[in-house]
């Protein structure tokens, strides 16, 4: 181990114990660079979905290097934003729950917001908190193109939720929101060169046609209408991407510090860190991350503070009391475990960054 990263772990024990979340502004820095470089080239706006790293710092940074807006999912995440001066937001989801709790109202009366809806129940929601904060509330309609989650199927679904919003004098029709399957672009042109048309007809334009996913910056561009692109885990990237070839392990800038608790046996050990701090969201993957000091170790079982070592197929295994480093499977949940992200650069301390928006739910 270099020097510099032996005194670095014994930095992160000491001032802060482990598990501990720990991310690499050098690597941080340029995953932001690389992702505003990739939506200037395809010359679509950059929204990046802040779900990731749920940190007004972190998004004021991705702001500062060029981005539009930001994206949120919840309610919740918005008002942190909003109390750390981010104005220019999408909320893409439908946001029932918040609608009826009056938050949604409350926050409208402090900012114009954007929100998604792929049904009129949402709209109806929408109308009252836009009539209980006395400003017109902008709506995008989700549009669903092969992922099978949120998001109208049809383009003549589209058209019936534009044309109640056009007729609301409490809501304006925004624009489109897509979440593409990777291999589902020319079906999603289709969908929207016909709904568009249609849109047309009525007297309708969408101002934003948002397309999304790190994955997806692949594609970015190839969807002709596109005006912005939202991506979140290409902040820090994580086990997932590295399998679906968007980034490597070197491009991951979050990993979780933790110590090596107990060696039971010669092929077997134990973490201090578990499902309430990796998650056990598998991701499609075998085990549930990546140690980078013993890349053939595996995390192949959790409790939910222990994380099981199978170290049969290790040479070098890792010593009672080591500190070593996990790449997660997936960054965005593990992120939300924590309340803080200590934030390194060249082996040094530099800050630590509050997760301010981690548990919001609603």
């Amino acid at each position: 181990m270099n020097e510099d990263l032996s005194s670095l772990k014994n930095d992160i024990i000491e001032n802060f114990g482990t598990p501990c979340a720990v991310i690499d502004l050098n690597v941080v820095e340029k995953n932001i660079a690389s992702a505003q470089a990739r939506c200037d080239m395809a010359n679509v706006a950059n929204r990046p979905h802040i779900k990731t790293h749920k940190s007004p710092v972190l998004a004021q940074m991705q702001l500062d290097a060029g981005a539009q807006g930001i994206t949120c999912q919840k309610l919740g995440e918005a008002e942190v934003m909003v109390n750390f001066g981010i104005t220019d937001i999408i909320v893409a989801t439908n946001l029932l729950g918040a609608a009826r709790t009056g938050r949604l109202a409350n926050l409208q009366k402090r900012v114009p917001l954007k929100v998604c809806a792929d049904n009129l129940v949402s709209l109806a929601a929408y109308t009252k908190a836009a009539s209980d904060a006395s400003r017109v509330m902008d709506v995008l309609i989700e549009c669903d193109t092969g992922q099978k989650r949120a998001g109208v199927e049809s383009p003549e679904e589209a058209l019936r939720l534009a044309e109640a919003i056009q007729a609301d004098k409490w809501l304006s029709f925004a624009g489109l929101l897509f979440y593409p399957a990777i291999d589902s672009w020319p079906e999603t042109q289709v969908f929207y060169d016909e709904l568009r048309d249609k849109l047309a007809h009525i007297g309708l334009t969408a101002n934003i046609v948002s397309t999304g996913g790190t994955p997806n910056f692949v594609n970015i561009g190839k969807l002709k209408g596109t005006t912005e692109h939202r991506a979140g885990t290409c902040v820090f990237n994580d086990r997932m991407m590295v399998k679906a070839g968007v980034a490597t392990l070197e491009d991951c800038a979050y990993t979780v510090y933790t110590s090596v608790v107990s060696r039971g046996g010669k092929d077997r050990g134990i973490l201090d860190a578990g499902s309430k701090t990796l998650t056990s969201d598998t991701g499609g993957l075998e085990d549930y991350g990546h140690i980078i000091e013993y890349p053939t170790a595996r995390i192949h079982k959790f409790a939910e503070e222990h994380g099981f070592l199978d170290l049969s197929k290790c040479n070098n295994k890792p010593e009672l009391g080591e500190i070593v480093r996990v790449v997660p499977n997936h960054v965005c949940v593990s992120v939300n475990m924590f309340d803080q992200l200590v934030a390194v650069r060249d082996g040094k301390i530099q800050q630590v960054i509050p997760v301010a928006a981690r548990g919001m739910l609603v």
